[in-house]
């Protein structure tokens, strides 16, 4: 009977060993007081066994990174402080190390930088000046460096909070899964501007018909993610702690649902800040910081988008920023930049639930986490 025992469990063990893949998880954090800059972990999935392979030190605030899709080349902000220039850095990555090899480095051209995303063809950036209230684009050449050749666009505006939406905050620049457009949500201002985009051109944004899609006044628009089939496009209000489903259609936005992300009679502060969808398109996740602490989990209805709350797990770390589900959808990883510190999740894909995973994974205000796989 224990041969037999010990035989099934070494059957199990291969077969999990088998299965894993390992992953380098790059973080992007604020640098204030004694911390360091971009982490770098190997990570295994689905054990999430992490270790620390290098720190990217010379950089001041990298709070927002973005990754190539061939996993050569990553991208950072650094958002500085409002007396001081916003600045974009290049970087090689190696496929076997993981380590990260600086380029060069260009000025936003607006005041702390906090989102950076890459064309699909590693053609261009595009940043989000928060505090500048306009967006950048940049060019990048075969080698993956940014060029001189840049586009800038401001926008105008307030909203109706005199203090959060006194002017223009963009705080997202995301490329459509199409390529043919850059959605731009604007806390200032309560829109989500629709951008068209050719990256053959020397200015690749342009207008398009409707312009942009109006959020609910006060709400905040921060982050947005699509649903894998392309249709869907979920928007979360940072000031509102509220989510919005929106059908799109070749640069059109149509509202079909607005929902709150938090529990119901929650009377604390609201400060949602990310939202991701699960791989297989069948759940959505929104991190919600302050007294929440929390991630919201909906399901998606597979017909119509709609979302129908499943539950919100509670963080062992405090005031969650970005986080990352792993490519195969089994991990959910969570930056809690108030507590130095990664949390990480098993999902289940069947329920979308939540089980903390006991690993301890350190770095300093953890506010942006990216997957890349590693080179074997």
């Amino acid at each position: 009977m224990k041969k037999q025992v010990f035989f099934a469990f070494i059957t199990l063990f291969l077969s999990i060993m088998a299965t894993a893949q390992n992953y380098y998880l790059y973080t992007g954090t604020y640098t204030k007081g004694s911390k360091d800059g971009i982490y770098i972990f190997r990570i295994s999935v689905p054990s999430g066994q992490t270790t620390l392979v290098d720190i990217v030190k010379d950089i001041e605030n990298p709070s927002y990174l973005a990754v190539s899709k061939d996993g050569r080349f990553m991208y950072a902000v650094s958002e500085m402080a409002s007396d001081h220039k916003g600045m974009i850095y290049a970087f090689q990555l190696d496929p076997q190390t993981g380590k990260a090899q600086f380029l060069n480095k260009k000025e936003s051209r607006g005041e702390a930088p906090c989102y950076i995303s890459i064309s699909e063809n590693r053609k261009w950036i595009a940043v989000g000046n928060y505090s500048g209230g306009n967006l950048i684009a940049y060019a990048i050449d075969k080698d993956g460096k940014l060029t001189d050749q840049y586009q800038l666009v401001h926008h105008e505006g307030k909203g109706i909070n005199p203090r959060r939406q006194e002017k223009p905050h963009v705080h997202s620049t995301v490329f459509t899964p199409d390529n043919k457009h850059l959605l731009v949500p604007d806390l200032g201002t309560d829109k989500v501007m629709i951008y068209s985009f050719n990256e053959k051109k020397n200015l690749p944004i342009g207008g398009t018909q409707q312009g942009f899609a109006k959020i609910t006044d006060g709400s905040g628009p921060r982050h947005l993610d699509f649903h894998p089939n392309g249709k869907w496009v979920y928007v979360i209000e940072e000031m509102g702690g509220t989510i919005s489903g929106w059908k799109f259609n070749n640069g059109t936005m149509e509202k079909f649902q607005h929902i709150d992300a938090h529990p119901e009679n929650y009377q604390g502060s609201r400060g949602s800040a990310d939202i991701h969808i699960s791989p297989d398109g069948k759940f959505l996740y929104a991190s919600n910081r302050y007294e929440a602490n929390n991630l919201a989990i909906f399901s998606i209805d597979a017909k119509t988008g709609m979302l129908k709350l499943v539950g919100f797990q509670d963080l062992p770390g405090k005031k969650p920023r970005n986080f990352v589900i792993d490519p195969t959808g089994q991990l959910l990883l969570v930056a809690n930049q108030d507590s130095d510190s990664i949390t990480v999740f098993q999902r289940n894909q069947e329920t979308g639930l939540l089980q903390v995973v006991p690993v301890d994974i350190k770095a300093g205000s953890p506010v942006c986490l990216k997957f890349v796989p590693a080179g074997k």
